[in-house]
Order: structure tokens, then C-alpha cells, then sequence
């Protein structure tokens, strides 16, 4: 199995169509046994979602995330494990264990001001940079 994930610095980039980087990990038997850090070449949005199943990728854990790329990552077969932060392996380990902590309804809408993702008119969801450090 190969497990992707949104990646800078070792930690869990928070916002999926942005990245620049995934770590991906290879897994065997329920233990990582390998992982490369792979550019995204500038790939955006929509584009993330094919770039993922070329590799292989069957999960993703990643920090915020829009739903045309949720939609998009489901056309491919990916499962999507959004609202994640902090050290990637720790959260590769996590998942692996059975006890990653995410959020399923982790959205991002970016219909305003770019570098803004915080409270979105009402609703209580974040997409990243609010982990808590």
C-alpha cells in the first residue's frame, strides 16, 4: 500500500491544493518500510488528485482540503483523511495504529481573501495553520 501525504518542513501541509510536496510511504504488513518526498512540478487543484493515482497512492491524509478535490481524489479510488496535523510519520504511524486524528468534514472554500482559511460564514471548520502548535 502506498500512503500519501501533504508535506513541508516534516510536517502535514495544511492546504492540499497548494502543495508543493507529497511524502509518499510504502507499506508492507502494516509498517512502513519506505518513503520518498516527491514535487508536485506545480500541479494544482484537480490535477493533484491524477498526479496521486500515477504513484500509486491509495490513502491521503492531508490538512485542508476543497471539495472538488475530494471529489476528484474519490473518482481516483484515494481515501481521503483530511484535517491532519502535525509531524507526518507521526501521523502515518497514527493511521497505521488505528488512531490518527483527522477530521472528515475538514473543507476549505477559498472564495475570499487568499492566506485566509479560518472560521468560513458560520461554520466551525478549519482548513490548517489552527493545529494547535
Amino acid at each position: 500500500m502506498k500512503i500519501a501525504v501533504t508535506y513541508e518542513n516534516g510536517e502535514v501541509f495544511q492546504h492540499f491544493g497548494h502543495t508543493e510536496q507529497f511524502k509518499i510511504y510504502h507499506v508492507e504488513e502494516g509498517k512502513i518500510v519506505s518513503s520518498e518526498v516527491v514535487n508536485t512540478n506545480g500541479s494544482g487543484h484537480g490535477a493533484l488528485a491524477g498526479f496521486l493515482k500515477e504513484l500509486g497512492a491509495e490513502v491521503l491524509i492531508c490538512g485542508g482540503i476543497g471539495g472538488g478535490a475530494r471529489n476528484a481524489l474519490a473518482e481516483a479510488g484515494i481515501r481521503l483523511f483530511p484535517g491532519a496535523c502535525g509531524n507526518a510519520d507521526a501521523q502515518v504511524e497514527a493511521y497505521l495504529g488505528g488512531t490518527l486524528n483527522y477530521n472528515p468534514d475538514t473543507m476549505c472554500n477559498h472564495h475570499h481573501h487568499e492566506g485566509e482559511c479560518g472560521e468560513h460564514k458560520g461554520e466551525n471548520h478549519h482548513c490548517g495553520g489552527h493545529c494547535g502548535k
